[in-house]
């Protein structure tokens, strides 16, 4: 699987791709087997109506956005890093994607309401992440059977200029990595999509029982407890040889990320929800990720 450019649109081909190994309890949705390939993309297709309508749903309209800072008028130490970038991390839910996957599909479940105010919470800084995290899977419970009829019937919403500014890192060498405290059932299948590697993902991962019940989240993920994204960062960086990196998301954990060794800017968005407190601790804040789109073109 590939994504190639066309003018201004990125375009995807899906192709199979292998997965790592998985035990009993890192079982996926997709079943219990040892090997799996990622078909979850090809359900999610023929679930909302083949390829082109399934492309037009992640290339949807986009919303209208009043950004705060045109590609113009980004601060000199934040261009700077730009130019030289290797590597980009995104966080997903509310900035690579304009939902957040766990009150989805806590709202898939039932329990959106509660679930969405804790959501809140650890976004804001007002507890720690893992204790979010941990309360949060523990009300929820998500088995593997609910977590794979979620991916079947929610498509992902890629948000506006994603897809383009993939393409492009992609066309110039500049890494792209996911940082997430949402889980990799989820995150995986979308950055397959995206001709993502699977090594570039960094995220959580729900556990399951031989039966696929729930049985608790892998507390070995960097992004499992707070400060995890700065760790992750600051991991890829020291074992993949990046010198320049920029942190890109929404919350009070993804502007942890910028600290010494891990990332050298952190870009705040604030397109789907904007939080006064992660705006104050921006290098550079947007509310439209097509101003880094051309940012990155400009540098």
């Amino acid at each position: 699987m590939h994504a190639s450019r066309v003018g201004s649109r990125a375009f995807v081909e899906l192709q199979p791709c292998q997965q790592h190994r998985a035990t009993v309890l890192r079982a996926t949705p997709l079943g219990f087997s040892r090997h799996w390939t990622c078909r979850t993309p090809v359900a999610l297709i023929r679930a909302h109506g083949g390829h082109r309508r399934f492309m037009q749903s992640i290339h949807a309209t986009p919303a209208q956005h009043t950004s705060v800072s045109a590609a113009s008028g980004v601060p000199p130490e934040v261009a700077t890093v730009l130019k030289t970038a290797d590597a980009i991390c995104f966080d997903v839910d509310s900035t690579f994607c304009e939902d957040e996957s766990i009150d989805e599909l806590a709202a898939f479940i039932g329990v959106g309401e509660a679930i969405a105010t804790m959501t809140a919470q650890a976004m804001g800084g007002v507890v720690t992440f893992q204790e979010s995290l941990a309360a949060r899977l523990g009300i929820m419970s998500p088995s593997a059977q609910i977590v794979e009829e979620f991916l079947s019937s929610h498509p992902p919403r890629i948000s506006p200029g994603i897809p383009e500014i993939v393409a492009y890192c992609q066309s110039q060498g500049i890494q792209v990595f996911l940082v997430s405290g949402g889980f990799h059932q989820i995150i995986d299948p979308i950055a397959a999509m995206l001709g993502i590697p699977s090594n570039h993902v960094f995220a959580n991962r729900i556990l399951y029982n031989a039966a696929g019940s729930y049985a608790g989240f892998d507390p070995t993920c960097f992004t499992s407890r707070s400060g995890g994204k700065r760790e992750a960062v600051q991991h890829l960086r020291a074992t993949r040889g990046l010198q320049r990196v920029v942190m890109v998301g929404d919350g009070a954990t993804d502007a942890e990320a910028k600290a010494p060794g891990g990332a050298d800017v952190f870009v705040g968005y604030g397109g789907v929800v904007r939080r006064p407190a992660v705006e104050a601790r921006a290098d550079w804040y947007i509310t439209d990720l097509r101003d880094l789109l051309a940012a990155l073109q400009r540098a």
